[in-house]
This record gives C-alpha cells, structure tokens and sequence, in this order.
C-alpha cells in the first residue's frame, strides 16, 4: 500500500464503524439472498430472508453440528448444502483437523482487510514497505488434499501460497519462499533467522502470526548464534541443512563477510540479552504479533530482548472469520482493544456470567438466551462470540470470550479474555485460562526482583490420587548469568501459596475442605516447552500457528513435559 493511500483506508474504517447496525444488516441480508436455499437453511428459514426470523429459527451450533455437512462437501457432493458459491478450497482451524470452506469472496475479504489493518500502522509507524523490509518467521504446513480434490491449509500457509504474495516477497521481505515451505522447522528457522542477520540494516519491522514464535526465534538464536555467525562468515551454509530449497536459496546470496559475522558477534557475546533485538536489527521499528489473550504471558520475556520498540497485536481474526483491528498500535499489550468491522461478517454475541469473584460462567445452548446484535453489547459486559459468513457457517460459537471495552462511533472494541472451555477442575470448581493466567502472574512479580523470569507455564489436573491437585510445569530463566539453580526451594514453595491465594473463591473453598489437595508446581529445565512445541508440530500444528496449551489434556504430551523436570515443590497450607 503506497504511503498517500493509507487516508483512504482510515476513511473507510470512519464510514464503517459509524454505519455499523446498517452495515451488519446489509452482511446478514445478502449472506440469506444468496444461501437461504441451500439444504441447511432451507430446513429452517424455508427459503425466506427476513432478519427476525434467522434469528428464531436457525440455532447456535459448533464445529460438530456442521461438520456432518462439510464432510458431505469435502468428500465431492455440491456444495450448496452449506451455500451456493463454488468453494474453492478449505481452511483448517486452529491447528486441528477442522476444515472451513473457503470461497473467491472469502478471499476478497482478507485482501480488504488486510488494507484496514495495516492503515493504523502506517499513520504511526510509517509505510515501511518502503523504507525497508520485514524480518516475519512464516512456517507453512503441507497441504491436505479432501476426496473431493479440493486443497485445505491454514489461513497462513494459504497466504503464502497466493501469486501476489510470492511476487512480493523478495522485495518486502528477508525470508526466501524455500525457507517458508521447509518441512523441517528448525532448518526452516535457522535459513530465516541467517537471512534477517544478512539483511539486518534493512530490517524495519520484526515479527510472525504470534508473540510464542518470536520468543521461539529469539532463543533459537541464543542456541545457534556462534553457528550463524561462522556461516556468514565463511559464506557457506551448515552442514545439518539439508533441505534443497534452503541450500539452493542460500546459494544466491551467501558470501563470506567476516567484518559483519564480527559485528554480530560483539553483540551477541554480551553478559545480558536485554535489547538484543533492537541491537541486531537497529532500523526495527516495531515487532508484530499478537501479543494477547494467551499470548500475553510472553510480553515480559519479550519485552526484555526488545527493550523499548513497541509490541504490537494489530489485528483479530480467526479461521472462521475476520473481525476486528487495533486502531491504537501502541498500546500496551494488556491495553489493546479490536475494533469490529461490520463488513466482516454478521456479529452476534452470547451474554457471559461474570461471577463477583472474577471467574466466567458460560452459558449453554440451550438456555432460552437472546444473543446480542453488534451494536447492543454492552461496555464490561462479557461475551461469547457467534458469527454468520459468507462460506456457510451460521450463528456458529467460535469458542472466544470478549469483553466489551468501548465504542468507536458505533462499532464496539473488545479486550480477548480467553477461549472457552480451557478450565482445571477436579470436582465442581472450574478454573478458566483467565484465573490461571492472574495466578501466575503473581509467582512472576514474586520471581522478577530476585532476578528471575518465569518464561512458560502449562498444567493438569493430577487424580491419579484422591483428592486430585493442580500441577502447574513452570520454565524459569536467570536474569544476567543467574541459574535456576539458585531458586531457593522456600521461594518456590511461596509462589505455590501465592497461586493458590489468587485462584478464585471456589477453589479456595474447597481446598480448606480438603476436596482439592495442594497446588503442585514442577520446575522444568530449559527448552522443555520448546520440545513441548515441536511434539505438536510433529503432529501437524503450524509453528506460525502453534499455541502452546494452558492445559495439558494429551498423555504423550503430559510425558514430555513431565519428564524435564528438574525440581517439585508444594503449598504448605490452604489459601486463605
């Protein structure tokens, strides 16, 4: 997008979000004209159109009451069972075998947003397409092939794989499109990580899909520097590279620069890594990716290897739907609000219980609930989102909680609370990802001032004895040298009271009544989490898309991490 049309951009954000009710009806109307004749509406709408019955008769569903449908489509029948627009491939949600059907309009709508979501950008930050270039860590996943021969990919690697994008991306970008396709992610990682250092004094802008793949690249280099450095300074690419693609990009640029290996050296050979990448990328002038909801618990470490360049979450959006952008970049990550573009797709929302204690109440579906149109929520008010598209998927949960944080003109701004359903509960207590996530912060404030960084935390519930307990698997990182050695075992024994006083009302009920037993938490070693992701790339996530789990429901999974553990600590006494 050239600098002088960004304003056009913003003008149509003004337009949208002020016309918001009009817009969402106009969404909800042709999405109905072109699909109430399709065998899924048909049995509820009988080929009518009319907002208020849509809203009476088709019902709240979830990725297992339309998949019998989609099924139908990927293995080869018409596919105005769902809608009447050729479909011309599927999207996978969230990492797992979901397919979502994609269709020519689907597309246009994430072209068009990604003009909305990147006007904001530019009016802060500059348009940097044209002042450098973009050092993103991009990992695509093969794609899958449906009965019907229709292709099915991830919302990433379907980008990656657009014309317009690979005709770009030599100019915008450091990666080569043969370090994006690797099908092994280290060497994938280690060929993107060696041509942002070649381009450093290009590099304008820093980031990848989410916060958890930065931070990855980040310790990777910690890992591979001296080896990154020989390489560029020999000008020949390291042996364990054995991917075609990434030797035959390597060749064309690689030649033994020594003066700049040494300069990358120096700073890389330091006591302390803070700043390390506005050190190595001096022109970054943000880093970008979503930096919210779950991904909130890698700002600190971030924060700390990018010391003063600002962390930006732009956009949300989700396999099911584009949704909202951030209109203020430079908010902190705890701050950020999305506005929600009524163009998008229609918007309903599903009220949540918000108990006095903090902690979240979901709703069923079958409750007799009124869902909420887009431009009646209410501010603090929490919500489960419900969307209506164009590619067939109708008042489908998406699985998000939001809360409502105010209004730009008449268009609503969310704050991510969390994902539902991702909840610790050995009896009757339920605690969600937002009461883990405000429990280990305070072992976090508890460890910062004694110089370290609790830099990952997964759980589960142990019940192989009665009462079952929560195990919380935390990796800790010394500040400047410092070992995790030198924890002293009472601080960690404090960090298991301090997350037991912090968990909600419930749980401390019944601890005290001795239904639960005491908080466990089990120290592992570092790149336990590390091993931990490429356990679930190996089973086929993305490592664009890859988010590591609150909780651990996996018995493969729960072995890995329980076996790199170094140390086991207990709270002593019941919260009060």
């Amino acid at each position: 997008m050239a600098t002088n049309g960004y304003e056009g951009e913003l003008k149509m954000i003004e337009e949208l979000t002020t016309n918001a009710e009009q817009i969402q009806d106009e969404v909800l109307r042709e999405i109905l004209s072109r699909n109430a004749g399709t065998e899924y509406l048909r049995g509820f709408l009988h080929g009518q159109t009319e907002k208020q019955l849509f809203k009476k008769n088709v019902p709240i569903v979830t990725y297992e009451d339309l998949k019998p449908y989609i099924d139908r489509i990927a293995n080869g029948e018409t596919s105005d069972i769902l809608l009447t627009e050729p479909i011309t491939g599927s999207g996978t949600s969230g990492g797992q075998p979901k397919l979502m059907p994609v269709t020519a309009q689907v597309s246009n709508k994430w072209e068009l947003f990604r003009g909305l979501y990147e006007s904001p950008l530019i009016k802060h930050f500059g348009d940097i397409n044209q002042a450098g270039k973009r050092m993103d860590f991009m990992f695509a996943r093969p794609e899958i092939e449906t009965p019907s021969g229709l292709k099915a990919a991830s919302v990433s690697t379907s980008i990656y794989n657009e014309c317009n994008f690979r005709t770009i991306l030599p100019k915008l970008y450091t990666s080569p499109v043969e370090t994006i396709f690797c099908p092994d992610p280290n060497q994938g990682l280690y060929c993107q990580l060696l041509f942002g250092l070649i381009q450093r004094d290009e590099v304008v802008k820093v980031g990848s899909v989410f916060a958890s793949t930065v931070l990855r690249a980040i310790k990777f280099l910690e890992n591979h520097w001296q080896e990154l450095c020989y390489d560029i300074k020999t000008g020949r690419l390291s042996d364990w590279i054995t991917d075609s693609g990434c030797r035959n990009a390597a060749s064309l640029v690689m030649k033994p620069n020594p003066e700049q290996a040494d300069s990358i050296e120096t700073i890389c050979n330091c006591k302390s890594w803070e700043g390390i990448i506005r050190k190595l990328w001096p022109k970054a002038r943000y880093i970008c990716c979503v930096c919210t909801g779950i991904m909130r618990q890698y700002t600190t470490e971030l924060e700390f290897y990018c010391r003063g360049l600002p962390l930006v979450s732009a956009l949300y959006a989700c396999s099911e739907a584009v949704c909202g952008i951030n209109l203020e970049p430079l908010h902190k990550p705890c701050d950020v609000s999305y506005t929600f573009l009524p163009n998008m797709a229609y918007f309903e929302f599903l009220p949540v219980k918000n108990e006095r204690d903090g902690s979240i109440e979901m709703k069923s579906n079958n409750e007799d609930t009124e869902l909420v149109d887009l431009v009646n929520v209410k501010a603090g008010q929490c919500y489960e989102l419900v969307v209506t598209t164009c590619a067939g998927l109708y008042r489908y949960k998406v699985g998000d909680v939001l809360m409502v944080s105010g209004f730009y003109n008449n268009a609503p701004q969310f704050q991510f609370v969390e994902r539902k359903n991702v909840i610790l509960s050995v009896d009757q207590e339920k605690t969600s990802e937002t009461d883990l996530f405000k429990a280990v912060t305070e072992a976090k404030a508890l460890l910062d001032p004694l110089g370290f960084i609790l830099t990952e935390y997964t759980s589960y519930v142990d019940t192989s004895s009665a009462p079952g307990h929560y195990v919380l698997f935390l990796e800790i990182k010394g500040k400047e040298g410092k070992h995790c050695k030198e924890l002293d075992p009472k601080i960690m024994v404090e960090c298991c009271s301090r997350i037991e006083e912090s968990l909600h009302y419930t749980y401390k009920i019944y601890r005290k009544r001795n239904i639960i037993a005491a908080l466990e938490i089990r120290v592992v070693k570092q790149g336990s989490f590390e091993a931990l992701m490429d356990y679930y790339v190996c089973k086929g996530t993305s490592l664009s898309q890859y988010k590591k789990p609150s909780c651990i429901k996996s018995e493969e999974a729960l072995k890995i991490i329980d076996s790199r553990v170094i140390g086991k600590y207990f709270s002593p006494k019941s919260p009060l």
